[in-house]
């Protein structure tokens, strides 16, 4: 019998992590195991994740735009917040542990997760907001991008709670504008990453082509199905991040 070829194991990975990823978020969790699966030394498997990331944001995103589920114009303070936080986030991970978030992250991941599983604002209809946009930029969108800069799992859900939560958006708009801010916050932390000369581009361009066509169709389901998909995907992923964050607690 012969020998699985890692390359293509690693593209049928990013393809899955590039679907899950584009309707619900926590693909890291299938594709930076892999990236260390492959050989690779914890720096240049964050690097090249974000490398391989930015393709499936970037699809998704780009088909979302493409159908008019993103206000692009609207969402650009957002975008200016998010890119700076993310910078900030990916400077500031050098200095500081992040034992305290790796600890308090499950435990929010799983209250958002009953959140979108119980609470009736979750749904194709919009609901009021409570907060004005300028106010979400700054504080969202900063505050979420430094945590994807600084420690990563769980953003596209952080980003998507607080759409539905603080700004009234539908489930299905604000999964497609938590891809805009989730691809902001890649490209930042990997234009970082690239000044130090981390990301190993072979691996991440194979992973990369899996993350297009991945992140294409799951953003496809998301516009077609909306909350009805959405929902039960996002509870999934966020039990799925908090149960893989607390088991890395107790060193299983």
């Amino acid at each position: 019998m012969e020998s699985v070829d890692p390359a293509a194991v690693l593209f049928l990975l990013a393809l899955a992590a590039g679907l899950v990823d584009s309707m619900a978020g926590g693909g890291g969790l299938i594709t930076v195991p892999a990236l260390l699966w492959s050989g690779l030394d914890p720096v240049s498997a964050l690097a090249t994740n974000k490398a391989q990331a930015v393709f499936g944001s970037f699809t998704a995103t780009a088909n979302f735009v493409h159908k008019g589920a993103v206000d692009v114009r609207r969402a650009s303070l957002s975008v200016v917040c998010t890119f700076i936080g993310a910078a900030s986030g990916a400077l500031m991970v050098q200095y500081l542990g992040g034992e305290l978030l790796s600890r308090l992250i499950p435990l929010l991941l799983m209250a958002f997760a009953l959140y979108f599983l119980l609470s009736p604002r979750v749904s194709d209809m919009d609901s009021h907001h409570r907060i004005r946009e300028p106010a979400f930029a700054l504080v969202v969108g900063t505050g979420v991008g430094f945590y994807d800069g600084f420690f990563g799992p769980g953003t596209g859900t952080f980003f998507a709670m607080a759409f539905v939560a603080l700004l009234g958006y539908n489930l299905r708009r604000a999964t497609a504008h938590t891809k805009l801010l989730n691809f902001t916050s890649n490209l930042a932390a990997l234009l970082l990453f690239l000044a130090g000369g981390q990301v190993v581009w072979r691996i991440g361009l194979i992973m990369g082509a899996g993350q297009l066509i991945g992140a294409w169709a799951g953003s496809h389901l998301v516009l077609r199905h909306g909350t009805r998909l959405i929902r039960p995907v996002l509870v999934l992923a966020s039990m799925a991040v908090s149960l893989k964050l607390l088991l890395q607690e107790l060193g299983v």
